[in-house]
């Protein structure tokens, strides 16, 4: 699967299989999101919570592709500034106490889709925006889950993985030139120093290993 390459805090080469390895698992989330869930075509209006993060900045460029208005969370000037560069219409950072004033006025007919990647008690002031019969879709293990409420369609799931699947992934990645943002990538012998870089956090991009052959 060709990906092109969007290096975040490593050196411009290109990455294309080791980006195709780094993105298979959060690419069936996001696309099966996008796609099998929210159902998300041209003229939508959708919001991405949690859009800087693995799943999010492949379902910022799902959407995106598919002729949606596109709208992102996230948090810092990077964060910022990297969902924007990955399409984004408009980006939000959801703790900021005008977070939902400033969303209504990018979207001040209502949101037909929201993608919750992550779980807070923001995101349940911007599901207050979606309009009746519009959709909330969830990854299974998001915490805490949506509420339910009147008019509005919340459906978790579970990606499904399997030969059909990927192929349908790739495709998908080729028509819309997907971008991997990799923020380091380390060689498989230090791979408890990737999970300790992990660990601190605040990472954008995905932390990849290099199982074998070439260097970094």
């Amino acid at each position: 699967m060709a990906v092109d390459a969007d290096a975040v805090g490593h050196a411009p080469e290109r990455l294309d299989l080791l980006k195709a390895g780094a993105a298979a698992v959060t690419g069936l989330t996001a696309l099966q999101g996008v796609d099998d869930v929210l159902r998300v075509r041209p003229g939508k209006t959708v919001l991405i919570f949690g859009a800087s993060g693995a799943v999010g900045t492949l379902a910022v460029q799902f959407a995106k592709y598919r002729g949606a208005t596109v709208f992102g969370t996230a948090t810092g000037r990077d964060a910022t500034l990297l969902v924007r560069r990955l399409g984004a219409d408009g980006v939000i950072d959801a703790r900021s106490d005008d977070a939902v004033e400033r969303l209504r006025s990018l979207a001040p007919e209502g949101l037909d889709a929201v993608l919750a990647l992550a779980g807070s008690r923001a995101l349940d002031r911007f599901l207050d925006l979606v309009r009746a019969g519009g959709w909330v879709a969830y990854p299974n293990g998001v915490e805490p889950e949506p509420r339910p409420r009147p008019s509005v369609r919340v459906r978790a799931y579970d990606a499904a993985a399997g030969p059909r699947e990927f192929a349908r992934l790739a495709s998908a990645v080729e028509e819309a030139t997907l971008r991997v943002p990799v923020a380091e990538v380390y060689p498989l012998a230090q791979a408890a120093q990737a999970h300790e870089r992990l660990e601190k956090g605040h990472v954008l991009g995905r932390i990849a290993l290099r199982i074998r052959g070439g260097r970094r």
